[in-house]
């Protein structure tokens, strides 16, 4: 896991490249590694991915890999 800042962003290796999503069978650009804080005390870590269509969404930051 790299560095978080204040406001929760990850500065992950793979920021602002292409990667692919596991089991979504999609490609596009990494623009954030949230970390989110829920109820329970776990922090999940959620991936920020706009493919090529420019509708941003959402996985689990383990769901992605550097794109082939």
């Amino acid at each position: 896991m790299s560095d978080v800042d204040h406001a929760g962003y990850e500065q992950h290796p793979l920021l602002h490249q292409q990667v692919h999503v596991t089991g979504a069978r999609t490609e596009g650009e990494l623009t954030a590694v949230t970390h989110e804080l829920h109820s329970d005390g776990r922090v999940v870590r959620i991936a920020h991915v706009r493919p090529g269509s420019g509708i941003e969404f959402t996985t689990a930051a383990d769901n992605i890999e550097p794109a082939p």
